[in-house]
């Protein structure tokens, strides 16, 4: 049991939440990362589902590792992750369609979202199963916490509202001789690409130590 939470796994696990987050530091999965961040939502749906994606498909990986031919093993691999991408997106379009909708093609293409298949063959072709998991979930939340941040942030300034709720009161907007405007621009990829790029300048002056 001592082994399953030692120093070790932990940093595993936590890592990617900050100090090699892979958005932040190793600056992949941008482009869902830019699309799906419109609104909170979605953002949190799209983290939870490459989490979920990232560490089973690292257990399902590590498991069989030692049977995998080196010839297919990208095969196998993308054989594996199109499974559950399969698997998520039914789940999400019988439970939550509305989301599924507004996430369009992103779900299918987390087959070839850099992080999952980065991980698989950096850390799951050489690990065991418990500690592919660790890293799987890390690397998840890690990604999905930059797309909360970023999904927050563009939603509350450009729509005024968080999950759907309104919270800047149209009393406050201009036209209602108010003093704020919704800021439309907030909705553009080309406003996410911005946030994320705060979100990794704020990162790396937090995180100095970081090359």
């Amino acid at each position: 049991m001592s082994k399953l939470f030692s120093k070790e796994n932990g940093e595993v696990f936590t890592n990617p939440l900050n100090i090699n987050n892979p958005i932040a530091v190793q600056v992949l999965g941008i482009c869902s990362a830019l699309a799906v961040t419109s609104q909170l939502k979605p953002a949190i749906v799209m983290g939870l589902s490459v989490t979920v994606i990232t560490a089973f498909s690292n257990v399902i990986i590590s498991l069989l590792r030692k049977t995998i031919p080196n010839r297919i093993r990208i095969i196998v691999q993308l054989v594996v992750v199109a499974a559950l991408v399969t698997i998520v997106s039914n789940i999400l379009k019988a439970y939550v369609y509305d989301v599924s909708v507004q996430l369009s093609v992103y779900v299918g293409l987390i087959i070839t979202n850099c992080i999952l298949m980065g991980r698989l063959e950096a850390f799951a072709m050489q690990n065991g199963p418990w500690e592919s998991f660790l890293d799987g979930v890390g690397n998840g939340l890690g990604y999905a916490i930059i797309l909360v941040v970023v999904g927050f942030v563009r939603e509350l300034l450009g729509f005024g509202s968080v999950f759907g709720f309104q919270i800047i009161p149209d009393s406050w907007l201009l036209e209602n001789g108010g003093l704020y405007m919704h800021n439309g621009m907030m909705t553009m990829p080309a406003m996410a690409l911005i946030l994320l790029a705060c979100v990794i300048w704020v990162h790396r002056a937090y995180n100095k130590d970081i090359e």
